[in-house]
């Protein structure tokens, strides 16, 4: 077993939660060190940790990991028991996206091939690109609803799970494959990748809460409309069972304004 050492980690992102036989659920988090390492940290049952350990996306968190057995150089266990919160970097005060954007320019690459090329040199897993051009492609799942075995999954007792965790609501499953189609700089490849975001799934269930058989047209727009006006990243990641596979499982989006000031300030 690896041996475990404390880190101060800034939270970037969460994936939407999947059914887990030992955890009931789980999650995926992606995060960056203070050494401007990036962490992934899995598996998490984030529905089901404690209040005081329930972080935000962009909160900074000091918790004990330890390398997995995942391969991936970025592949982490955390241990629930020792997180501790601190503040988040919230874009409400000045140079919020600008501090954000800092953060992860060490981790951004030029195109989606310079990210595939450092996969099979350096074995990297985790990575932001920037999109040319892009669109979603939203189908119909091929299973709407969890499976007789993960609905089992979902209504099982966790190893790990603190007391009333029974009185959460099991998490629905997205009955669409959400993907975006898209570009990168100096290449014309289509590239159509599946979104995992946390994020986009809460969307995708409050466009069906507020507008009903017409949730498609809002959830466009702001997914394509209002993205385009942004400096849109996706952060991508692999997966464990098929490290070849890339999923998009993070979006982000400071204001264009923003991170043009910001590439100001360097000179």
């Amino acid at each position: 077993m690896n041996e475990s050492h404390e880190e101060r980690l800034l939270i970037i992102t969460k994936t939407y939660p999947i059914p887990s036989k030992s955890y009931r659920e789980t999650v995926c988090v992606a995060s960056i060190n203070e050494q401007n390492e990036l962490r992934r940290l899995y598996p998490i049952a984030f529905r089901f940790l404690r209040g005081e350990q329930q972080f935000h996306r962009w909160q900074w968190i000091r918790a004990k990991i330890s390398k997995s057995s995942d391969r991936r150089p970025e592949s982490y266990n955390l241990d629930n028991d020792s997180i501790v919160l601190e503040e988040i970097l919230s874009t409400s005060r000045k140079g919020g996206w600008q501090k954000r954007s800092e953060i992860i320019k060490r981790h951004r690459y030029s195109s989606f091939l310079d990210l595939e090329n450092s996969r099979l040199q350096k074995g990297t897993s985790l990575g932001f690109i920037k999109p040319l051009e892009f669109s979603l492609s939203i189908v119909p799942a091929k299973q709407k609803t969890w499976t007789e075995e993960q609905l089992a999954s979902l209504k099982t007792e966790g190893l790990f799970d603190p007391v009333g965790a029974f009185s959460k609501p099991i998490v629905q499953k997205i009955p669409f494959d959400i993907y975006y189609d898209f570009k990168t700089e100096d290449d014309e490849t289509q590239y159509h990748h599946l979104i995992t975001d946390w994020e986009v799934g809460a969307l995708y269930w409050n466009c069906q809460k507020l507008y009903k058989d017409e949730w498609e047209i809002y959830f466009r727009k702001k997914l394509e409309d209002e993205f385009r006006k942004k400096d849109l990243w996706f952060l991508m990641g692999t997966m464990h069972q098929f490290p070849h596979q890339w999923l998009i499982i993070g979006l982000f989006y400071p204001p264009k304004q923003d991170y043009q000031m910001s590439l100001l300030d360097q000179y």
